[in-house]
């Protein structure tokens, strides 16, 4: 599952829900990845973000680092958000769905990918 900035905002602010879908996550043997772009959106403090610091060693964060397949996936999509558009290509991929706040958007460029589009779950 590919986590996008809303989850990680919740995980911060310990919210509950998180703690009941990191449990099912781990009892199905789900594994949680994000990127690097993602993780700039939430980071604030590190000083004051430990619950996030210590999460985000517990999963697979990957860099941004195919910039010229984000930006075709813009121009194909015509969406502008860079974040939005390489977390949907990690999870294409991987061929891993995707949990965000943000369904139309990411959607949208999911969209692209016709049949090996990746499933996009609404968080929360």
């Amino acid at each position: 599952m590919i986590l996008d900035a809303g989850f990680l905002v919740a995980v911060d602010r310990a919210e509950r829900s998180t703690d009941v879908f990191l449990a099912a996550a781990s009892k199905m043997g789900t594994a949680l990845h994000t990127t690097e772009p993602v993780v700039g959106q939430v980071w604030r403090n590190g000083a004051r973000q430990a619950r996030l610091a210590a999460f985000l060693k517990s999963i697979v964060v990957h860099p941004l680092d195919d910039g010229r397949r984000v930006g075709q996936l813009l121009g194909q999509s015509g969406a502008a958000d860079v974040v939005d558009a390489h977390l949907t290509l990690l999870a294409v991929r991987l061929a891993d769905s995707i949990m965000t706040g943000d369904v139309e958007d990411i959607g949208r460029l999911a969209a692209v990918f016709g049949p090996a589009a990746p499933t996009v779950h609404a968080w929360p």
